[in-house]
């Protein structure tokens, strides 16, 4: 693994709006970006994925380099997020698995002994090539929009590993977690490592941002969270945190936690529909900035729900950074849903903008 110091020189955007409100700089206009705004919303990407698995669209540089260039040739977001799987550097570190449709992540051998963690591979460089290359094909063609490379953080993956795929009550998890926490702690530092690796690469490809991806966090109760899984994720941001890009921590359900979240050492944190910004203000790091948060389902409802509900999120936004937050980048509470009508986000984007 290359040395934090051996990193390429960033690339220098000064008037990208997201980067402006994602490091605490008066942002010429209201940044946004979507989660999975790269997907099954977009018939363009429909198309390809009809003719390759998604494994093989992670691991194909030509087509994560289209696939995330879409969202912005049509809807003119502030910011590219590279289009990826948490589970990628899993199953490129030697981990069976397969994302099966309408599924999810399903593993072949799931982890559950100490045995297993010790079996485990190191995720080294030359395993994740397409996405370095893709990265790299990504940062000459976006121009003036930066690109936000991407991780699931150690608890998710761990959840994914330990339940041998999706989970409602994560059952497995809590139970190696809770009574056997010296085997937990022994695979949340492996997965530490992978994630800090694969991390590390794309910084190192020339991604201009990076954000953690803890999507089952919400889970713990927040005494849990701080013995289980904050020292670990905030190992993933001590690590990266040389790199001199912006870190954003997202989860959901996530509302008791975001303070412990927060300290975890990034710069941005993600924040769900169910909390408002000005309450997440308010349970952050001071300094810290906020992204979110409108609830996906309403993309759903007809422009009039949504033009409505794009101005309360701002205005909430504005609240917040008025209340201390360091700046606010528009997004959504979780990622767009593959019903989405396409146009419907491309004039949300256009309202946040005249905003």
């Amino acid at each position: 693994m290359a040395a934090l110091g051996s990193m390429n020189t960033r690339r220098e955007l000064p008037e990208s709006p997201y980067l402006a409100a994602a490091t605490g700089r008066k942002p010429s206009r209201v940044p946004v970006w979507f989660m999975r705004q790269a997907g099954r919303s977009l018939p363009e990407y429909r198309a390809l994925r009809a003719k390759n698995t998604m494994m093989q669209a992670c691991f194909d540089a030509e087509l994560i380099t289209e696939i995330t260039l879409q969202p912005i040739r049509r809807h003119g977001v502030d910011a590219a997020i590279l289009f990826s799987d948490i589970v990628v550097p899993l199953r490129a570190s030697g981990i069976e698995l397969d994302i099966v449709p309408d599924v999810g992540p399903v593993i072949g051998h799931p982890v559950r002994t100490v045995a297993d963690v010790k079996a485990m591979k190191m995720l080294e460089p030359h395993q994740v090539t397409p996405i370095t290359q893709a990265v790299s094909q990504l940062v000459s063609e976006l121009g003036d929009v930066p690109l936000i490379g991407f991780a699931g953080a150690p608890f998710t993956l761990a959840s994914y590993l330990v339940e041998g795929g999706p989970s409602r009550n994560h059952e497995r998890t809590k139970a190696m977690m809770l009574g056997e926490p010296a085997t937990w702690h022994a695979l949340m530092t492996t997965l530490t490592d992978v994630t800090i690796a694969f991390l590390q690469t794309q910084v190192d490809a020339g991604v201009d941002a990076i954000q953690l991806f803890d999507s089952w966090a919400g889970t713990l109760s927040l005494a849990d969270y701080r013995s289980y899984v904050l020292p670990h994720s905030s190992r993933v941001f001590s690590a990266l945190a040389g790199a001199g890009v912006p870190m954003t921590h997202f989860g959901v359900g996530t509302a008791e936690l975001l303070g412990a979240m927060s300290q975890a050492g990034a710069t941005v944190v993600g924040v769900d529909w169910r909390t408002s910004l000005t309450d997440a203000a308010a349970r952050v790091q001071p300094g810290t900035a906020l992204q979110g948060n409108l609830d996906p389902v309403v993309l759903l409802a007809g422009f009039p729900v949504v033009e409505r509900a794009v101005r309360a999120v701002v205005e909430d936004g504005r609240r917040a950074v008025d209340a201390g937050a360091a700046g606010h980048v528009f997004n959504l509470g979780h990622g767009v849903l593959p019903g989405t009508d396409p146009s419907v986000i491309t004039d949300a984007v256009a309202l946040v903008h005249s905003l």
